[in-house]
């Protein structure tokens, strides 16, 4: 219980904080959030979405799960994206992957980890679709850290394969999908320059249905 205390009495002086700061923010923070950015990220605990980017509640619209996937029929993500989308208006979908994951490690170890092993099925779809590419690198560490990147992009592809993102298209809405991926070890994020704009989303959902 005292840890607990510990997160209480730090909440009270965050808050306290930002208040002599800007007596308003908070006022304005339950008034309305109006963030142009959806972060689709892994649960990492290591990977804190607003801070690594600089920004502060409310500017960053925020998803989480295992591996940052996009599975299409994983209602709370798809729900999310929706209402980003839809009520927000936002105008980037960021999927961020992070290297050494411990998802993607599971998976190119063949780890057997419980429930979580059908989540991670995505990846290990992504491993077999790379196969030699994956094994033509020098160790696992490499493999690994190709595989995130591979994961990222992949994602970023699930993601504008989505109902909610080809309807926001359709109907005009100018959103870009993005991949990155951040380095624990630096604490730096990597453009992977896989981005899919509303320009080329029409021929990017043409291409798909080839």
């Amino acid at each position: 219980m005292q840890q607990l205390r510990g997160l209480l009495e730090n909440n009270r002086r965050w808050a306290e904080r930002m208040t002599a700061r800007e007596p308003q923010f908070f006022a304005e923070l339950a008034a309305q959030q109006t963030p142009r950015y959806l972060w689709i990220g892994c649960s990492d605990s290591r990977v804190p979405a607003n801070e690594i980017v600089g920004l502060r509640p409310g500017e960053l619209f925020v998803h989480r799960n295992v591996a940052n996937l996009v599975v299409q029929t994983d209602l709370n993500c798809l729900s999310v994206l929706q209402y980003a989308l839809d009520v927000l208006r936002v105008d980037h979908v960021i999927v961020c992957g992070h290297y050494g994951c411990g998802g993607v490690r599971a998976v190119l170890a063949g780890d057997r980890l419980g429930l979580v092993d059908q989540w991670l099925h995505p990846i290990r779809d992504i491993r077999e679709k790379h196969k030699d590419v994956l094994d033509a690198l020098g160790d696992d560490a490499e493999r690994s850290d190709r595989l995130c990147e591979l994961n990222v992009t992949e994602q970023v592809r699930q993601v504008a394969l989505t109902m909610a993102l080809r309807d926001a298209w359709q109907r005009g809405q100018r959103v870009t999908v993005h991949g990155w991926i951040y380095g624990l070890g630096d604490g730096r994020i990597r453009d992977l320059e896989v981005s899919i704009d509303s320009s080329a989303g029409q021929q990017f959902l043409t291409e798909t249905r080839r």
